[in-house]
């Protein structure tokens, strides 16, 4: 049964908005692109704190929440990361006041107990590396398109990338930890001329069917 404060909670958020307006809209989606250049402005430790914060709240299989970050700030951590880098991303990534290692935990089922105790559910995964990699990566993945959401929701812009050693930045952070790097994301506040023309988008008839 669903709590009253819960059911208020959601009905009072309703209320308030029913959706965006289109500047939100603008915001989140058509007007926010992938950003390469960088204003030498910091991003302040607690609006990273906001942005996990705020992503957190998106939903998870079974409330798992395997996302895991390190964010790469200082001259010390960006040159940790620098050898790991494509040539296409080093500048690019160094000039960034913000850099989040985006991962997924391995062992997320540790927390269920906490995360999830109406239910014991830890079964499904402690018994099966495969199986909670599998769940890790999804949720991870999930986990980490709400971070970006959520950057772009406080004002910063975003710069995602795959193009990076995976195992270079795993030797660099990751030591002794269960987790796994899924993609890395760059954060500040961009320059706009820097950013590449919008490409186009796959129509709904390409990307969808209602059946």
């Amino acid at each position: 049964m669903t709590e009253m404060s819960t059911v208020k909670r959601i009905e009072a958020a309703r209320a308030a908005m029913s959706d965006l307006p289109e500047a939100g809209l603008d915001l989140l989606f058509r007007a926010a692109q992938t950003h390469h250049g960088w204003q030498d402005r910091p991003v302040p430790a607690q609006l990273l704190e906001q942005v996990l914060d705020l992503a957190k709240m998106g939903p998870t299989a079974f409330n798992q929440q395997p996302l895991r970050v390190i964010f790469v700030t200082t001259a010390e951590g960006k040159a940790r990361l620098s050898p790991a880098m494509s040539r296409g991303n080093h500048d690019k990534t160094m000039a960034a006041p913000a850099t989040a290692i985006l991962c997924y935990d391995l062992e997320f089922w540790r927390n269920l107990p906490e995360l999830w105790p109406q239910a014991d559910v830890q079964g499904y995964y402690n018994k099966s590396l495969d199986a909670a990699r599998e769940s890790a990566q999804r949720n991870g993945t999930l986990q980490a398109g709400y971070f970006l959401m959520a950057a772009r929701a406080l004002g910063l812009d975003c710069g995602p990338m795959s193009g990076f050693d995976k195992a270079k930045v795993a030797d660099a952070f990751l030591q002794g930890r269960p987790w796994e790097v899924n993609f890395l994301m760059n954060l500040g506040y961009g320059l706009p001329e820097k950013v590449n023309p919008r490409a186009p988008r796959l129509p709904f008839a390409r990307m969808a069917e209602i059946v």
